[in-house]
């Protein structure tokens, strides 16, 4: 048999970093048969994320063959490569693997990669994988081949005596492994279904570097400390409580004003933009949800029905059909358009426990939604100005580092060819006027019609999912959608659905991440804590709160008893911006002392001094500049 090797060495391609192949879009390792066709090779990069996908799948072998060796009868199931590492999922006898575990793991690990055992592909028959993998009673290794089509090819790897099923790639011998680390356990359901058997999930990573790994290692303690879970309680922003239910969230005061602030920006920048405010009741009759799909498509992430005067009532998972009844709550001309219609609009969908996570993945969400209902040949405009909208909002928020992407026709789709195709046409230059960067995920559309993703990069190189906006097909045809043109004849209108925010949970939560809890003073829930020496200047202090008040600062004054310092620290700790400290001679002269979170202490200021400064550097930032027809921004 010519191996992926044997060609590469012929063509004088083989070189020592060489690790694996690329041929067309699949990868192949050096052990596989050659598939014909270009090959290119692929060398030993971290830079390279299918480089690391091979070595990670590898390091989750050698992973399980470490656990296997030092406990016994544990039985494996599946260990592929993840974004940011590996996993491997076991059925351990007598318990789950804790913490402790993951070091001796580790040092198990090392030996098998120094023996640099050669890694060996063996295409086997179906009988034979069920008679090997039953000696060793490995059951879930059974489960996986009956779940194989019959024709495929089974393929096994070994590395001295281990063996697993498994379809590649793989490096070719553990001595290619340079860099790894066993990061956490975790519980994880069998085929991730909540009635199969609960498995002890062990997470790893690997590079090919050890300073990439010590850099993403520290990547990663720091997104710890900045976890919104963690700095939601130390804040005392928001909480999640069983009493309430799981994935329901708690608002409380200060991470309620947050909120606030995000919606007073949200609702001004819309209707500065030529956007009405609707609002929509949380319920509706299950026949809405019936009209609309969503009982077919959705019925899985829905709530179950409610009684209601012998009516079927449904918690609305989304805000799309309520929109849709206002259309058709009257006749419509080709004069009413566009119509962009916005709401702030509470959700409900079910969610698996274990999925669940903080503020990023919840149950009851409020989701920053519009709808537009556009004639086909205003479409392009609408979403021209839509990308620039939602990017400039985007960036008042601090996000200037975004990912965009053009999603097409899949294969299964309703509509038009021509229409599908102008609506791709249209947002592909909405992107490219813009002047970003963006790529095509072909075939990613919806089957109602195609859409623009747009990702944030957080301060730690995170992506985000925010922004989409999606052309609509199918719902105008489903609801009849009408409207009369210029001809006198109907005509059927277009529909843009278009989060920005996403749900406000979800960006709060990447917020709190994204600035450590130490929001910008504009969006910060104390912008200022005026804080007294002694007993001594209480009353100037409560003056200089009252005037900073009165100017529209978020203030609160600390007039307890501890020293100064104490106060001081307190205050940092709560990532207040600035304090206003009050002593003897701050009385005297009617000032204060100001200090602040990025500018450090400052030099004495008037009260009226510091009143222009604070009013100055906690202003909220200009609404977003609207795209007009001409291609002029106002």
């Amino acid at each position: 048999m010519t191996t992926v090797r044997d060609v590469l060495e012929q063509r004088g391609l083989l070189a020592k970093t060489v690790i694996a192949a690329r041929a067309g879009e699949r990868v192949v390792d050096l052990m596989s048969p050659d598939p014909g066709g270009e090959l290119v090779p692929i060398e030993a990069a971290d830079e390279d994320p299918d480089a690391l996908a091979v070595l990670r799948h590898t390091t989750a072998h050698v992973m399980a063959d470490a656990v296997q060796r030092l406990f016994p009868g544990t039985r494996v199931t599946i260990g592929p490569s993840i974004s940011d590492g590996f996993y491997y999922d076991f059925d351990r006898p007598g318990g789950a693997f804790g913490e402790a575990d993951l070091e001796v793991i580790e040092k198990e690990m090392s030996r098998i990669v120094a023996a640099n055992a050669q890694l060996v592909r063996e295409e086997v028959t179906r009988d034979r994988a069920k008679k090997l993998f039953a000696d060793q009673g490995e059951s879930y290794k059974l489960e996986l081949i009956d779940a194989i089509p019959e024709g495929d090819a089974l393929t096994l790897y070994r590395h001295g005596e281990w063996v697993d099923l498994c379809r590649g790639p793989h490096l070719p011998s553990t001595g290619r492994i340079r860099a790894f680390k066993l990061m956490k356990v975790a519980g994880a359901y069998w085929r991730g279904d909540e009635r199969n058997p609960m498995l002890s999930r062990i997470y790893g990573t690997a590079f090919f570097d050890r300073k990439n790994l010590k850099a993403h290692i520290e990547r990663l303690e720091e997104a710890a400390r900045r976890d919104h879970r963690k700095l939601g309680k130390e804040l005392d922003l928001f909480s999640t409580m069983g009493d309430l239910g799981p994935g329901l969230i708690l608002w409380h005061p200060k991470g309620g004003m947050v909120r606030k602030i995000v919606e007073d920006l949200w609702r001004d920048a819309h209707l500065a933009a030529g956007y009405d405010i609707v609002y929509t009741p949380h319920i509706a009759k299950l026949d809405l949800w019936e009209t609309s799909g969503h009982t077919g498509f959705y019925r899985e992430s829905m709530f179950d029905t409610m009684d209601i005067d012998g009516q079927r009532y449904q918690l609305r998972p989304m805000n799309c059909p309520f929109h849709i009844l206002i259309y058709k709550d009257r006749l419509r001309s080709y004069r009413d358009f566009p119509m962009r219609w916005s709401e702030l609009g509470a959700d409900y969908r079910y969610e698996k426990s274990g999925v669940l996570h903080g503020l990023m993945r919840v149950r009851g969400f409020t989701m920053d939604d519009a709808h537009l209902f556009v004639r086909e040949d205003q479409l392009e405009y609408e979403l021209r100005r839509l990308v620039h909208f939602s990017i400039s909002l985007l960036e008042k928020f601090g996000f200037e580092s975004l990912d965009l992407y053009l999603s097409t026709k899949p294969e299964k789709y309703i509509g038009e060819d021509a229409v599908w195709e102008k609506a791709q046409r249209a947002l592909g230059q909405a992107l490219t006027d813009y002047g970003l960067p963006w790529e095509v995920d072909e075939g990613g559309g919806a089957f109602y019609g195609p859409k623009i993703d747009i990702k944030i990069r957080d301060s730690l190189d995170r992506q985000w999912q925010c922004t989409t906006i999606q052309v609509d097909f199918n719902l105008p045809e489903r609801f009849d959608l009408s409207y009369t043109g210029v001809d006198g004849e109907k005509h059927r209108p277009l529909m843009i659905h278009r989060a920005l925010l996403g749900s406000l949970e979800r960006f709060f939560g990447v917020l709190i991440e994204h600035y450590a809890g130490a929001f910008p003073a504009w969006l910060a829930p104390l912008q200022v804590v005026p804080m007294n020496v002694s007993e001594k200047q209480e009353a100037w202090t409560r003056e200089v709160e009252k005037r900073l008040r009165k100017a529209g600062l978020r203030v609160r004054a600390d007039l307890g008893s501890e020293k100064l310092g104490a106060k001081i620290r307190n205050a940092r700790l709560q990532r207040v911006p600035y304090m206003a400290v009050v002593g003897d001679r701050e009385v005297e002269k009617g000032g204060v002392a100001l200090r602040g979170r990025t500018e450090g202490e400052m030099d004495f200021l008037t009260l009226d001094e510091a009143v222009s400064y604070l009013v100055e550097h906690t202003r909220r930032p200009d609404l977003p500049p609207v795209l007009q027809p001409d291609g002029t921004v106002d």
